[in-house]
């Protein structure tokens, strides 16, 4: 059957019923999202004939995957549509430049100490035997190349292991574990160290595993270091380094790999070194400035603020 049977009267007033197109309550926005929505799905079903019993297959396994939806999202490379939609806009808004953007993931944790930044800021809580030292310096600046003073770089990754402090199955990292947020001066400058991290895959077995294997593609992810930086003025980044001398560099399940942010580190006996310099946009708001508004874990705050 053609995807015309979808444009017919019938399908298209229950279209309009659905979404409530019609009745005067509700969000006109919202209305016009859903309509769209519910409309592309019936048109896959039609265009590949799906079937009752795998239309309610697909809807098993969504409402069972509401624990992985975090994975799932930037693993279907709809997470990384979002960056590109969103570069493509700011070329059509005649802006460029600053450090790409890439996804958050679902793994950051509000609260996380804050540290001055004099000096090299350790990360790292927990002993993590074995790892290599991590060491990785830079400097936050603006479009001219300015010092951005008062930046906050919140920075988090996961442990030799794979784990992070806050999602770790075993219980045994120290709250905070490898998450700082480092607060810069006039210089822009930041330092900091940590028991470098390693990449992991999903977890075996879940529901975005089961999802890639029947896509025919792995679940891994390079080792990598998450960044918000923030900074009055300024456009606030999102963004991560992935390895670049890691296996799946090049290969990442979330797309979180582009071009700019894949730095080679420097390994030298048990330490590794990483000079990463971070370009700031202005904000053209103050909604610029903010995070974007998303679920995130929270946990409680460091009563007193750390040193370095």
């Amino acid at each position: 059957m053609d995807v015309s049977f979808v444009k017919t009267p019938e399908i298209q007033q229950l279209l309009d019923r659905a979404a409530g197109v019609n009745e005067s309550g509700g969000n006109p926005r919202l209305k016009a999202i859903m309509r769209d929505l519910t409309e592309s799905v019936m048109n896959v079903i039609v265009r590949q004939d799906i079937s009752e019993s795998e239309f309610w297959l697909a809807i098993k396994y969504l409402s069972e995957s509401a624990g992985e939806i975090g994975l799932i999202v930037p693993g279907t490379g709809l997470e990384h549509f979002l960056d590109l939609y969103m570069d493509a806009k700011d070329v059509e808004a005649g802006r460029s430049g600053g450090t790409p953007r890439t996804i958050e993931g679902p793994l950051y944790v509000e609260g996380a100490p804050i540290v001055d930044g004099d000096g090299s800021v350790n990360l790292t809580s927990d002993p993590d035997d074995g790892a290599q030292i991590l060491h990785m310096t830079g400097a936050v600046t603006g479009p001219e190349g300015e010092a951005v003073a008062n930046a906050i770089v919140h920075v988090w990754h996961a442990d030799s292991k794979g784990w992070y402090s806050h999602f770790d199955p075993t219980r045994e990292q120290t709250p905070f574990n490898n998450r700082r947020r480092i607060k810069l001066g006039a210089d822009g400058r930041y330092a900091f160290h940590s028991k470098q991290p390693s990449g992991y895959s999903v977890p075996p077995g879940g529901a975005t595993d089961k999802l890639m294997q029947a896509l025919g593609r792995h679940g891994n992810r390079p080792a990598h270091v998450h960044f918000f930086i923030e900074a009055p003025g300024y456009r606030t980044l999102t963004t991560q380094i992935n390895f670049g001398d890691d296996p799946f560099a090049a290969d990442d399940f979330a797309f979180g790999t582009r071009e700019g942010l894949l730095p080679v580190p420097s390994r030298q006996g048990d330490s590794a070194y990483i000079q990463f310099d971070f370009q700031l946009q202005r904000a053209a708001d103050a909604s610029d400035e903010g995070f974007t508004t998303r679920s995130r874990a929270a946990a409680e705050a460091a009563v007193e603020t750390e040193s370095a």
